[in-house]
């Protein structure tokens, strides 16, 4: 795959992760806005608590959500790691979302329910950016990339065929050997014996 095809799969990847988030977030944020309103309307328990309480509702929608749904393709193992590390995030992410409804509250004493509501939902939208990126880097992680995966069979693959390929090469010596014992070398021719010569230069002696 070349290098821009690369890059458009991880942005369609990385778009589809964002609907998905969105999709859960949106529930969440109806769920937090409905308790809100119900606690601010039928209880006294003060605006900022009131919608803490939500807060903390909507995160536990949020976590199935995200956990069966969004990011159900992510590394299961560690439950225990995860779900507590998805509290502490969105621990943070409330004390973003209220402290702006308490900026606007008590700050600027803008507490009516149109008020509430609107800074209710920027509070949301500011720790909801928050909570992506903490919650796609640290909580739900990622599993290995497969074509490393791929790639490293790969790998085990050419050094197994590099190992039959030594064992070629020890027959190979051994049948070098083997036919190397099997050639016959011919001896060397007898010399002629000395007496032959003292005869034939005697013969000539006499003559």
């Amino acid at each position: 795959m070349s290098e821009r095809g690369a890059l458009r799969a991880r942005l369609d990847l990385l778009a589809r992760e964002v609907a998905k988030f969105g999709v859960v977030g949106a529930v969440g944020l109806v769920v937090n806005i409905g308790v809100s309103n119900l606690l601010w309307r039928y209880t006294d328990i003060p605006t900022v608590r009131a919608g803490l309480m939500a807060t903390f509702v909507a995160i536990l929608c949020n976590y199935v959500g995200f956990r069966y749904w969004t990011y159900r393709d992510r590394d299961k193992s560690g439950r225990t790691r995860e779900l507590t590390l998805f509290l502490l995030f969105s621990a943070v992410g409330a004390v973003i979302e209220t402290g702006v409804l308490y900026a606007a509250t008590y700050g600027f004493g803008w507490n009516s329910p149109v008020q509430s509501n609107v800074f209710k939902i920027l509070g949301i939208g500011i720790a909801t950016m928050f909570r992506f990126w903490s919650y796609r880097t640290w909580v739900f992680r990622a599993l290995p990339d497969k074509d490393v995966v791929v790639s490293t069979e790969d790998v085990v693959v050419d050094t197994q065929d590099a190992v039959v390929s030594t064992d070629d090469v020890v027959v190979s010596t051994q049948d070098v050997a083997r036919a190397a014992r099997t050639v016959s070398v011919p001896a060397p021719a007898p010399a002629p014996a000395p007496a032959a010569v003292v005869r034939i230069e005697a013969d000539t002696a006499r003559t």
